[in-house]
């Protein structure tokens, strides 16, 4: 009896949840689904009929699913390379008092909005801004803005803080006793980094990166404004398909196929990461 209202007690409290993730989740992607296979109605939008011609024009797309298979990754990749040594000073090497007002100026980007930090980066990387001040040093012809180079400066700003703080995390909570312990047993700093740091941190790397690689496979406002509508990414295809074209089953065909290839690189960089092995041998250290 116990194990009984046990079990109607979790289900109480999972309803919920479960009833969000229905009506908010699974519902709408269901809808997105069914409108893939429809056809384009005369005057745009949908109109119901069986067909996979959507999914057969999708290499209509390549480039803006190029960008994004390529972009994403590199951009979650270089943020993680300035993301770690940020997290790991922060965490380990200032003092308690100190901390606060450094993980304060992390967060103060997110205090203004997305949109207007974007602009900014536009002044920077455009004509007036860091080419400018390189003609002064005898470098001249230099673009950046509308350059899959802005994109990527772009997207390690705006996704640095979302990088750093799952990692910070991960990084202060380190048993000192196994530090302590590799010490003792005559390991260098190195070797103590990349045979304990660095493993039991791993957690907190792979929650970053999923984080920020899930968001920038959606990424559109990035691209629009520091590419210039010369780098595409999948979600400004999707504006264009929905919003502009209104052509709603090649863009539900695009968003789909945008859900399984998120979907299939998630569980596989999850497997990787969170190998049973690779666990055992963290435990062990």
């Amino acid at each position: 009896m116990v194990r009984k209202s046990s079990s109607y007690v979790t289900t109480l409290l999972l309803a919920p949840m479960a009833m969000w993730m229905v009506v908010f989740l699974i519902l709408p992607v269901l809808v997105v689904l069914v409108y893939s296979f429809g056809e384009l109605a005369e005057m745009g939008g949908y109109r119901p009929a069986f067909t996979f011609a959507q999914y057969a024009n999708l290499p209509a797309r390549w480039t803006a699913f190029k960008n994004t298979l390529v972009l994403a990754p590199v951009g979650t990749l270089a943020a993680l390379l300035i993301a770690y040594p940020l997290a790991y000073y922060l965490a380990r090497k200032v003092r308690a008092s100190r901390r606060l007002i450094l993980l304060t100026l992390v967060i103060v980007p997110f205090w203004t909005s997305f949109l207007i930090r974007t602009y900014a980066w536009m002044f920077i990387l455009g004509r007036r801004g860091i080419p400018t001040i390189l003609e002064y040093f005898g470098i001249e012809g230099v673009r950046l803005i509308n350059t899959p180079t802005a994109v990527l400066i772009g997207i390690v700003y705006g996704y640095l803080p979302l990088m750093v703080f799952p990692i910070f995390v991960s990084l202060e909570k380190l048993d000192e006793s196994l530090l302590e312990a590799s010490n003792d047993l005559g390991a260098s700093p190195i070797r103590t980094f990349l045979q304990v740091t660095l493993p039991l941190s791993l957690p907190g790397v792979a929650t970053a990166c999923m984080i920020v690689f899930i968001w920038l496979m959606g990424e559109f406002l990035i691209p629009a404004l520091l590419g210039g509508g010369k780098v595409f990414f999948i979600g400004n295809a999707l504006v264009d398909l929905f919003l502009q074209s209104r052509n709603w089953p090649f863009g539900s065909a695009v968003a789909i196929t945008l859900v399984v290839i998120m979907l299939v690189t998630v569980t596989l960089y999850m497997r990787l990461i969170f190998r049973p092995e690779k666990t055992r041998e963290v435990s062990m250290i």
